[in-house]
């Protein structure tokens, strides 16, 4: 058996039907040429404005699906990292007198701020598992937006202003749209580099069976904890780009339980843990929440709409679409590969195609123990 051929058997029916489906080399080329004109075709403001929010949601569902889609560890706390980020660019601008462009120099403060918070939040948040894990994420998140509402160089419930921008009001929304874009394209890229890594590899393995990652050598708390900064880095760079395109903070729209559940539901409503589902969640739900905002005279409207998907979701569609579009074609294609085989078999019993309860078992256990056992050999290497 060549080395492609066991490659293949090793991954699970649903798995290359999911990568039959996703968009290969070629849609991705087309989406970035259109990303890269669509200010320039579409030049209304609302529009605009939309495609920028969309593309901050892209790089902020990207970030929390390459943490919590890739361990299983599911977040609710990142509104943390969003409003770290727009906090700092915010008091920095504000101290420093920052003016004009050179408030996007702090961009990189925004995210190494939104960096060193994650440290000590996942080092408290993940010595515990699953469940515990969202409950003490939910606290932590409740804990800064207390702090934002109550300490002076917050501002307190008046927020922090933006530094005033004097730029066209006709293109006044087209950098900030190449920023989001640029900010979404990166995500995406790294996401899709730590995916196929070493790190990913131990990453699915903890998200797999811990116990037996540990087992096979993964240092899976520093492996979580890299993870989390990471996706907190970028969350903070989203909140800052936000906080100058809004051009004011709050506490409760720099810490908005809403910006959780709205990342969530992204990821889930496109595949968890997968690399286009995020993206696919974001560019569906986004616009679709703004359009709703636009039309819904009812503030709260939109709210009630989001947990409603967000339960259905959860539900019935808790794969996501491309996954379950996945299985899908792998049962198309079964029948239809039936059918052919039926139609043109030769006279006398067929061979036996099915498996029994048993043997399936069996095949699922050796597939677990092929990819703890590669991420065990990647953390070996990692050590040595």
């Amino acid at each position: 058996m060549t080395p492609g051929q066991s490659r293949s058997r090793a991954l699970a029916p649903g798995s290359r039907a999911l990568a039959r489906v996703a968009p290969g080399p070629i849609v991705a080329a087309v989406l970035l040429v259109a990303g890269l004109i669509f200010p320039l075709v579409i030049t209304n403001p609302t529009t605009t404005q939309i495609a920028v929010d969309t593309l901050l949601y892209v790089a902020a569902a990207v970030a929390w699906n390459l943490f919590s889609g890739f361990s299983g560890y599911i977040s609710l706390g990142h509104a943390v990292f969003f409003g770290t980020g727009a906090y700092t660019a915010g008091i920095a601008a504000m101290h420093w007198h920052v003016t004009g462009d050179l408030e996007f120099a702090l961009l990189p403060l925004a995210g190494l701020a939104a960096g060193l918070v994650a440290v000590p939040f996942g080092l408290i948040a993940l010595r515990v598992r699953r469940h515990t894990f969202v409950v003490v994420t939910i606290a932590i998140f409740f804990i800064f937006q207390l702090m934002a509402f109550n300490f002076r160089f917050t501002g307190g419930s008046v927020g922090i202003p933006a530094p005033f921008l004097t730029w066209a009001p006709e293109t006044y929304n087209n950098p900030f749209y190449y920023l989001a874009f640029a900010l979404a394209v990166g995500a995406a890229v790294l996401a899709w580099l730590i995916h196929g890594s070493r790190f990913g590899l131990q990453l699915r393995a903890i998200r797999d069976d811990e116990d037996r990652a540990r087992g096979l050598g993964v240092r899976a708390m520093r492996v979580k904890l890299t993870a989390f900064v990471i996706s907190g880095v970028i969350t903070g760079l989203v909140g800052a780009v936000w906080f100058f395109f809004i051009a004011q903070v709050l506490p409760q729209y720099g810490f908005d339980p809403l910006f959780d559940l709205t990342v969530v539901l992204m990821a889930f409503i496109g595949g968890f843990g997968t690399l286009w589902g995020p993206i696919l969640g974001a560019l569906i739900l986004e616009p679709v929440q703004q359009f709703l905002t636009l039309r819904l005279s009812n503030s709260y409207a939109s709210e009630l709409i989001w947990g409603t998907l967000f339960l259905l979701v959860i539900l019935f569609l808790s794969r996501g679409v491309l996954p379950v579009a996945g299985e899908r074609i792998t049962a198309w294609r079964a029948r239809r590969e039936g059918r052919v085989a039926g139609g043109g078999s030769p006279p006398g019993p067929a061979p036996p195609t099915g498996r029994t309860p048993q043997a399936a078992a069996v095949t699922a256990d050796a597939r677990g123990a092929s990819a703890a056992g590669q991420a065990g050999n990647a953390a070996g290497s990692g050590n040595g």
